[in-house]
């Protein structure tokens, strides 16, 4: 709004004030009068953007100018009469909102009381462009008036068919009213309801004035509609414009795309001064600013491939008057639709982005993994020959009696150092798949015990507390002995060595509906998130030159795998980490 109430007439229309309060008496209005009131409704007409701000500024000006007591309008809301904007002024009340249009047929005419409703039903059958012809109190246009309000007045409705009669007698409603039909392109799109409580309030000729009147503020009320949906449109294509900028580069983050989206949002609706939008997003709540409450909230679901992810919301921190949902206009139903589709489908492909970078990712490793196994078989292969020679021969040669002490010891050396070396070895062929699992019926918890007694003294040198809870009643599994002994040992070893300054380890062993788990937790440094991403990778190590292979893990990863189990990861830096392995129960199947 431009300018506020008390402005309006002193701007507009100069002495229009029709009523002289000093001396009680209605002034005189001139011809030349009313068509300045013509020229003051088509002023506005550009002086409001809104809708709303604007008819009430016309009811407002045909209050002030004819003294009644109170004006309503009715507006055609659709071209099929289903909704109608109504607006009622008096001196102390204003009042707007779109209703239903609740025509009433032929049934029950013959029997309407002689009351206000009598009126509201003759209102509804000149909006729809139908009267009494012979009837004194209409005009050639379709306007009805009286003076006389006391007086019963009889009329007879032509709809051609049916004709019904009417009867209205307003005692004690008002003493003067005037119904005066909106009428464009011989279409009547409104009405003007004016009543008083004088008798003889309304001339022949100032309904005459009125109906020019009403022809302008037709004309003015579909120019200003057109102007309005114009307005509407413009922010709706800027708003869906900017969403369309906004996708480019789709490797920025969603909650940077949510927030400038939400920017968009508040100008796009009719009151941006008190609109504030929200996106809910998989639990996560996204927002222009804080909403304490609101009045009324407009919103759409989110839906990606199928799935209901989340909602945008519109709302508003003030109460407005009702439209066609709440305070919201049809338009903008569609346009909190489309944004919402415009979301769902940017989520849409942000997360296939990434999950095609992760695909390619893991075929790179995958690729990686199968040329490291393919050279890992080969050295094994080229190795152990060489490597079985030498530990036949040391061990030959060992048993000789008339060795000196210290040779004898020297191949005690090269027989230990060979055995560790062909263990070496075997991992690496279980890393390559080279060698066969033998699989057989065994309880996870008795690998537990065997393996913990070879870290028992160590754990207790080291200031290491060995905590272990085992699952009483673990059911069996199927899986190469060898190989799980490994995967603890391996685990085992890399959790002591996290732990320099001692601390605290913890074995468990738990059984769920379709696995068992083996549960490995420590105290120690921790695991950063860059090194989780490589940790299964062979060869690859944090630790110092000759301290570490790093094939441990790549050997834990493949024994689980070819188990067909699964590996969880959780640690945090200076805190500690959590490995659980979960094998299958029902594996029946020995390879």
């Amino acid at each position: 709004m431009l300018k506020d109430d008390s402005q309006i007439f002193s701007t507009f229309i100069p002495g229009f004030q029709q009523f002289d309060m000093a001396t009680g008496r209605q002034k005189k209005i001139q011809a030349e009068d009313y068509y300045q009131l013509s020229s003051q409704i088509l002023l506005l007409t550009s002086c409001y953007e809104r809708r709303i701000e604007y008819i009430k500024e016309v009811a407002n000006l045909l209050l002030g100018f004819s003294s009644c007591d109170s004006i309503e309008l009715w507006i055609k809301k659709d071209i099929h009469y289903q909704f109608i904007e109504v607006v009622y002024l008096d001196k102390d009340s204003f009042s707007y909102s779109v209703n239903p249009f609740l025509h009433q047929e032929k049934q029950g005419r013959n029997n309407i009381g002689k009351d206000l409703q009598a009126l509201d039903i003759l209102c509804q059958e000149i909006f729809l462009g139908y009267h009494d012809s012979l009837s004194p109190y209409f005009t050639e246009n379709g306007s009805f008036w009286s003076g006389n309000a006391d007086k019963s007045i009889q009329l007879t409705i032509d709809r051609k068919d049916p004709i019904y009669p009417l009867e209205i007698n307003l005692d004690n409603v008002c003493k003067s009213f005037a119904l005066i039909p909106l009428s464009l392109n011989n279409k009547t799109i409104g009405l003007i309801r004016l009543q008083s409580e004088q008798r003889g309030f309304f001339t022949k000729k100032s309904i005459d004035l009125y109906e020019h009147v009403g022809l302008t503020f037709a004309s003015s009320l579909a120019n200003q509609k057109t102007h309005e949906e114009l307005n509407e449109r413009i922010k709706e294509l800027t708003c869906l414009y900017g969403i369309a900028k906004i996708v480019e580069p789709i490797s920025r983050p969603l909650d940077e795309i949510f927030h400038d989206i939400l920017n968009l949002l508040p100008p796009a609706w009719q009151y941006p001064e008190i609109t504030c939008g929200q996106i809910l997003f998989d639990g996560h709540v996204y927002s222009t600013g804080k909403i304490d409450k609101y009045s009324d909230k407009q919103a759409a679901d989110i839906i990606v491939s199928g799935k209901k992810r989340g909602s945008v919301e519109v709302v508003y921190l003030e109460e407005m008057p009702r439209l066609d949902e709440g305070p919201f206009l049809k338009e903008e139903r569609s346009l909190i639709n489309t944004v919402a589709e415009n979301v769902a489908f940017i989520i849409g492909r942000k997360e296939a982005a990434e999950e095609r970078a992760k695909l390619q990712l893991q075929l790179r490793h995958a690729d990686r993994l199968a040329t490291i196994g393919q050279l890992t078989a080969g050295v094994a292969h080229e190795l152990n020959e060489p490597l079985g020679n030498i530990l036949g021969l040391a061990q030959l040669a060992s048993k000789s009696q008339r060795l000196p002490k210290q040779v004898k010891q020297d191949l005690n050396r090269i027989i230990t150092i060979s055995l560790d070396a062909r263990e070496i070895i075997k991992h690496l062929m279980i890393f390559a798949r080279q060698k066969k699992p033998e699989k057989t019926r065994l309880n996870l918890n008795t690998i537990v015990n065997e393996g913990l007694v070879f870290f028992e003294s160590r754990c207790s040198k080291e200031g290491i507390e060995l905590v272990r809870s085992l699952s009483p009643e673990l059911p069996e599994i199927i899986a190469d002995r060898t190989q799980i002994h490994q995967v603890l040992v391996n685990l085992v070893t890399n959790a002591i060595q996290a732990m320099p300054e001692g601390g605290r380890l913890m074995i468990r062993t738990e059984a769920a509906e379709h696995h068992v788990a083996l549960i490995i937790e420590d105290t120690g440094s921790g695991i950063t998130d860059e090194v989780k991403k490589q940790m299964f990778i062979p060869f690859f190590t944090t630790k110092e030159v000759g301290q570490g292979t790093g094939i441990g893990l790549s050997v834990v990863h493949g024994v689980i795998t070819s188990h067909n189990g699964i590996i969880k990861v959780e640690s945090e830096t200076g805190i500690g980490s959590k490995f659980e392995i979960q094998l299958p129960i029902n594996e029946c199947i020995i390879n």
